[in-house]
């Protein structure tokens, strides 16, 4: 959620380095966007409604300032709203990540104090504070302490100063990475490497209760005591290339494609930390996979995966709910999250309920150096490479696969995972071709005016179906719902009228049940639209996946769906990278 940016040096116009930088960072919050720089000890703002790569900014003087691109918590998306915001002296902004619990009851205080507020924001108390701190001599850096100290929640924000021209920031939950150009005295400062990843790989990252303040040189303290902390200048690897578009029209079309490699990339994993995570698992009394929105259909594919592969019972929870479960854990239990970006902050806060337990913490995830991985006990990356667009397509199939590689070697059978996922991968290799994203393109003409669609599976296809319900509305904002195929007969058979598209996923053995489920929603006048690897009279409109082995056709099944997803939503018109209303990375609860 929101992503912010920052950039000191001694001659360069500082905007054109933060609206690259920022631009980098849309897949964040595209609400709104601002940035602010310094010229002759004045604040220069800029702020506008819409996407940075849409809008033509007006210049703005100055060789420090600090820019933000908004997803919208407290307050409607207004320019009034958007960051950065400010004292009322007009000296101080501030730019902010995350969600202020107690702001109201500060902001009331502030408000007795005879400060003045604009806008809606939480974030808007933050310069107040510091303001009111200044006010009575205190410096920049004890304010920051101070005010981090006061605010509940994960939160991170940066504080630029007219007069002394001073970059501070704040971390507690929410992610904040410093890069060093040391050969032109460059600082850049964003809540993702990959906003200055091109300019620099030397990075430093700020953990949470630090702070760093930014002028020649970055200093980084303990925000709870003040004292002066050393930390190690860390050089990343990594392609700028990975981020870029290519040829291709849109981030989710080059990500869905990018299966063809990523799913091998997956589980190029060392086999002996695979094995010792599987004696873990093996060891342990009480196993959770825990995960938000898409991860948390991949751990409801898992909990079916390790019962079919390594006859083992595992606990699935959503991470938002997983503090209702606490009772049940113990030193010896064992908690497993998936996340994409390593930064989700019910994850994370579930993930802090675990350690207080003193259980046991693996993580599965796409960024190293992330906040789950720092939590960890062990981790695994999922090698998918960066994912742009906000709806997870690439990253998800490498978290099935490694999560399948992982219930394989718990039944010590790991070669025998590596064959059949390589095989699955040199199939979905051979599937992805134009002519097959043509066909799901038509599919697309015929059902895209539809308001409501129903996905079907049984078994192991059944988490498949949630998962492919939330693809298909992140990105055509159509109405979908995925159902066991056995429990259409207790209520969602209702829905079912005439024309109502129904997807059905059909796997590679016992087919017979839900090709049932098929010919009873056909017979209730649905148009039938099956995702097999065999063709069936019951189907109006049939997908071909490729035969694989049974454990991994929930992967094959998954992809077209992917791609159906992504032309629903260009033949409704929307911004399928970006849909309305979400962000890649959900770093508030």
């Amino acid at each position: 959620m929101c992503g912010i940016v920052g950039y000191w040096n001694n001659q360069k116009n500082a905007l054109p380095i933060l609206i690259d930088s920022l631009k980098k960072l849309e897949y964040r919050g595209y609400d709104s966007f601002g940035f602010v720089t310094i010229s002759d000890s004045k604040l220069y703002v800029e702020r506008q409604i819409g996407k940075v790569s849409s809008v033509k900014c007006r210049d703005l003087p100055g060789i420090v300032g600090i820019g933000h691109t908004r997803w919208a918590t407290h307050g409607k998306v207004t320019e009034t709203n958007t960051h950065p915001h400010r004292d009322c002296t007009n000296t101080i902004a501030v730019v902010h990540n995350g969600i202020i619990e107690n702001f109201q009851e500060i902001k009331s205080s502030l408000i007795e104090k005879g400060h003045r507020f604009l806008s809606e924001t939480d974030t808007e108390i933050l310069a107040h504070l510091i303001e009111e701190d200044l006010k009575f001599g205190m410096s920049l850096k004890n304010s920051v302490m101070k005010t981090g100290s006061l605010i509940k929640g994960r939160n991170a924000f940066v504080v630029l100063h007219a007069l002394t021209k001073e970059i501070i920031a704040f971390r507690n939950g929410s992610p904040l990475i410093i890069g060093i150009k040391k050969d032109s005295n460059e600082i850049f400062l964003a809540s993702d490497i990959q906003a200055f990843l091109d300019k620099t790989k030397e990075v430093m990252y700020l953990d949470d209760e630090e702070l760093v303040l930014i002028k020649e040189n970055p200093e980084f303290y303990d925000a709870k005591n003040g004292e002066k902390i050393e930390k190690r200048l860390i050089s990343i690897a990594g392609e700028v290339e990975e981020s870029q578009k290519g040829d291709y029209s849109h981030f989710m079309l080059k990500e869905i494609m990018d299966q063809k490699e990523t799913i091998i990339s997956a589980i190029n994993q060392d086999d002996l930390e695979i094995m010792h995570v599987a004696k873990e698992i093996n060891e342990a009394k009480g196993i959770f996979f825990i995960g938000c929105g898409t991860a948390a259909r991949v751990c409801h594919f898992a909990e079916y995966v390790f019962s079919h592969i390594a006859n083992k019972h595992i606990n699935f929870i959503t991470a938002s709910e997983f503090e209702n479960y606490k009772h049940f854990l113990l030193p010896e239990t064992l908690v497993i999250a998936i996340s994409q970006s390593g930064e989700t902050a019910d994850v994370l806060e579930a993930l802090e309920v675990a350690k207080q337990k003193g259980s046991k913490i693996i993580s599965v995830v796409n960024v190293s150096n992330s906040s789950m991985t720092k939590i960890s006990d062990y981790s695994f990356l999922i090698n998918a490479g960066v994912e742009k667009a906000v709806a997870s397509t690439k990253a998800t199939t490498s978290q099935m696969a490694i999560t399948t590689l992982l219930a394989y070697a718990c039944a010590g059978k790991l070669r025998e995972g590596d064959r059949v996922l390589v095989d699955l991968a040199g199939k979905v290799n051979d599937m992805l071709n134009p002519r097959y994203s043509e066909h799901i393109k038509k599919l697309a003409q015929i059902i895209h005016k539809k308001e409501n669609i129903l996905i079907i599976g049984r078994g192991l296809n059944y988490p498949i179906s949630l998962e492919s319900a939330i693809k298909i509305m992140e990105v055509s904002y159509i109405h979908a719902q995925g159902f066991a195929g056995g429990e259409l007969k207790h209520g969602p058979i209702a829905l079912v009228e005439e024309g109502t598209p129904v997807i059905v996923l059909v796997g590679n053995e016992n087919t017979g049940e839900v090709i049932n489920n098929a010919i009873e929603v056909k017979s209730r006048g649905a148009y039938v639209i099956g995702i097999a690897s065999k063709n069936n009279q019951a189907f109006d409109y049939w997908i071909k996946t490729p035969n694989t082995d049974e454990i991994t056709t929930p992967i094959a099944n998954l992809i077209p769906i992917q791609l159906l997803s992504f032309y629903l939503g260009i033949l409704r018109g929307h911004d399928v990278d970006y849909p309305r209303s979400l962000a890649k990375s959900v770093t508030v609860k």
